[in-house]
């Protein structure tokens, strides 16, 4: 047998972790697997988001907005959370813990993130670039509107894969297990 390489051993540890987390996490939240209770998520998600960028924005006219971040991240965390368990966590699934079928449907959604992340991120750099010349340097805000915009869209651009896998996936069947407890697929020769 060959030696592996240290990328092959990180990915073979990455699988193992991943299957003890997606067995720690299958039985969580058994109503929320639906598709129509996962699209409730991916909107609620998007509302969030949605209040991040606003948020950025008023951070370049209010001193004081950068404090509405906090609440902000608080209804963050638990929604982001709980799609990623109703949704198996597939947007960042290692592939020796997925099957072929699990392997496309990442893959698929994986350079939509990317093309999401790489398109709006260049507001706030746009921003940055335009408004520090502009101003001179002189805006005392923008520094952090800028930051600010910077990670909302970096958040929204990581989180899009499991969102487009959330909304598009269909219901799991009844009787149907977790696929990923199949420990044999870490079992290869």
């Amino acid at each position: 047998m060959p030696e592996q390489t240290l990328f092959e051993r990180y990915q073979r540890h990455r699988a193992r972790r991943f299957l003890v987390r997606s067995e720690k996490t299958e039985t969580m939240l058994p109503r929320w697997r639906t598709r129509s209770r996962r699209r409730i998520l991916v909107v609620a998600l998007g509302a969030v988001f949605a209040l991040m960028l606003t948020i950025g924005v008023l951070c370049h006219f209010f001193e004081r907005a950068p404090l509405l971040w906090l609440p902000a991240c608080l209804v963050f965390f638990p929604i982001w959370i709980s799609l990623s368990i109703v949704s198996g966590q597939l947007g960042d699934a290692p592939a020796d813990a997925l099957d072929e079928w699990e392997i496309q449907q990442r893959n698929a959604a994986r350079p939509i993130g990317l093309s999401i992340t790489q398109w709006l991120v260049m507001i706030p750099v746009a921003y940055l670039v335009v408004g520090s010349s502009l101003t001179d340097g002189g805006h005392t805000t923008m520094a952090y509107t800028g930051g600010l915009l910077t990670l909302t869209t970096l958040l929204i651009g990581g989180c899009s894969p499991t969102m487009i896998l959330a909304w598009s996936r269909p219901d799991p069947y009844p009787d149907q297990s977790h696929p990923t407890t199949d420990n044999d697929r870490l079992e290869a020769p």
